[in-house]
């Protein structure tokens, strides 16, 4: 099957290791940053969502007006728009991107971080409304009729859009989460089920709980397998290494220092969000698991989002990745702590031996007779 890569469409230059140089939304950087993406063979990128961040919808919308290839994962919240509208927003931006859209669903695991924008329900409720909302989403793209709806979270009359997407039947949904919840409500409408870096037993774990919801939702397919990972690479191993623990030890300065490293979990010793809980778990049960995953990364930043790093040479790195690919992985997102030089060494130097040594495979297996990996569907 084919693998796909998917980076970050960062809107400035700051990392967990490096302090933003300019202004939230540096217009030049965001462009510069797309573009390495795109001249260094990664498929899409994603524009993420945070409470007080630059709206990624038009930040979207600017890279796809500018870019030809580069393809768009983007970030919404269900509470911060009402359904109706945000389907008319992702249809008009699958037609300036010309059918590159996809839509990434976050339901939300911190309860202070959905407050600031006036969100007020218990995670159990978000993750009903979520799905209800990607179903309308879902509803509004492919349906040329006026309709009503009358549901738990939203109540409309009459509504037909004018503007649909390229993509037909409709652009990709995407969702992640590592709770029973999210399992129940991305296994039953998601194309594309987002999981972060854990240890392969683990990750293997979780695709078998996806199918397994996908299958309970009465589905015959099950959504396409995404992991994410912090990737350090260097000529060499000593090098690689040495290179992770200073990307560590600039985490830990800039937390002594009381600067906000990534997403804060406002209030709580431990993070409110299954997936953050495993990924510090892990990290405490061990720094090095399989071939190169390390947790410190992980445990520097509270299990702040995507943190486990694969550390290694582009070769260690790339076999890595494959043992991923070879559980049924065919999405493989990776941001460093430069974004920038980071985005460009990952294309030049890891990217074509896993496309290479993917397409070996599939070779293979298509002379054997045999399926390619069958722990996700199309």
């Amino acid at each position: 099957m084919p693998v796909e890569f998917l980076g970050i469409a960062a809107t400035h230059d700051g990392s967990e290791t490096t302090p933003r140089s300019g202004a939230a939304f540096d217009k030049e950087y965001t462009l510069r940053l797309a573009r390495a993406h795109e001249d260094h063979d990664w498929d899409r990128v994603l524009f993420a969502y945070g409470s007080g961040s630059p709206d990624p919808a038009p930040a979207a919308a600017y890279i796809a007006s500018h870019l030809d290839r580069l393809q768009i994962l983007l970030a919404h919240r269900p509470n911060v728009s009402y359904p109706t509208f945000a389907a008319k927003t992702f249809a008009t931006l699958d037609q300036i991107s010309d059918g590159r859209l996809t839509v990434h669903f976050i339901t939300g695991g911190n309860d202070h971080e959905q407050g600031r924008e006036g969100d007020t329900l218990t995670k159990d409720e978000r993750y009903s409304r979520t799905r209800e909302y990607i179903q309308l989403v879902k509803k509004i793209w492919t349906t040329h009729e006026p309709f009503d709806h009358e549901g738990e979270h939203y109540r409309f009359h009459d509504f037909v859009s004018d503007v649909f997407p390229v993509q037909q039947p409709r652009p990709g949904v995407s969702f992640g989460g590592s709770s029973a919840a999210a399992y129940a409500a991305g296994g039953a409408e998601a194309d594309i089920y987002c999981l972060w870096g854990e240890p392969l037993a683990k990750t293997a774990e979780q695709i078998e709980t996806v199918k397994a919801a996908a299958k309970a939702a009465g589905r015959t397919d099950t959504p396409r397998i995404q992991v994410a990972f912090r990737p350090i690479i260097a000529p060499t191993e000593e090098l690689a290494w040495e290179k992770a623990h200073r990307t560590v030890g600039a985490i830990k300065a800039r937390k002594e220092r009381g600067e906000r490293i990534g997403k804060r979990h406002h209030g709580h010793a431990e993070p409110q969000n299954t997936g953050s809980q495993r990924l510090i778990a892990i990290a405490e049960a061990g720094e090095r698991y399989d071939r190169a995953l390390w947790t410190p990364t992980a445990a520097a930043t509270g299990g702040a989002g995507n943190s486990n790093a694969l550390v290694g040479t582009p070769e260690t790195v790339a076999q890595a990745l494959l043992d991923y690919y070879d559980l049924g992985v065919d999405i493989l997102s990776a941001r460093g702590y430069d974004l920038l030089d980071d985005a460009i060494d990952f294309g030049r130097y890891v990217i074509p031996i896993v496309r290479e040594e993917v397409a070996k495979r599939d070779a293979e297996r298509a002379a054997r007779g045999t399926e390619a990996p069958a722990a996700v569907g199309a």
